[in-house]
């Protein structure tokens, strides 16, 4: 599976809207699958540092206990208005844990540097996502025009009415 920085060499100008519309409120829905199979919508920070994903959260959180049963996710920005003039952006794939202490360290710099604010202190469970697909949907007057990419297939672009 694909690396953000894999993704943004993949499909840089989808991929940069994308991070951009993440970015815009540092806000984020994160879909996850609980162990019955149903589906759980949870608040979240992502953070886009170091040509990765980051997905970090407290331990023992029903949405970290889920990607550890499952790591199937679904992201989605924050929308702020109803005409979504923005445009939405979503991003799937495989949530994969990161234990390693180096790499915990370098994850909560790289938050400190984005927030301006470490993280709090104490155990975290930290994900990489791994990045199956991702898209943007904008309002195009009278249709939608909405921009994918998938790893087994590129990028693609349809106008939908």
């Amino acid at each position: 599976m694909p690396s953000w920085s894999e993704v943004v060499s993949a499909a840089p100008e989808l991929a940069a809207t994308v991070q951009a519309r993440f970015d815009a409120y540092g806000l984020a829905l994160l879909a996850t699958l609980r162990r019955d199979g149903s589906p759980r919508i949870s608040g979240i920070e992502p953070l886009f540092a170091l040509g990765e994903l980051w997905l970090g959260m407290m331990p023992g959180s029903r949405k970290a206990l889920d990607l550890l049963n499952d790591g199937r996710f679904a992201l989605h920005s924050a929308t702020t208005d109803k005409q979504v003039t923005q445009g939405d952006a979503k991003v799937s794939g495989l949530a994969v844990l990161v234990d390693g202490e180096a790499d915990i360290a370098r994850f909560r710099e790289a938050f400190a540097s984005s927030a301006g604010a470490p993280p709090p202190d104490g155990p975290l469970h930290l994900f990489r996502a791994d990045v199956r697909e991702m898209s943007v949907v904008r309002p195009g007057g009278d249709h939608l025009d909405i921009d994918w990419w998938r790893s087994d297939s590129g990028v693609k672009h349809v106008d939908r009415k």
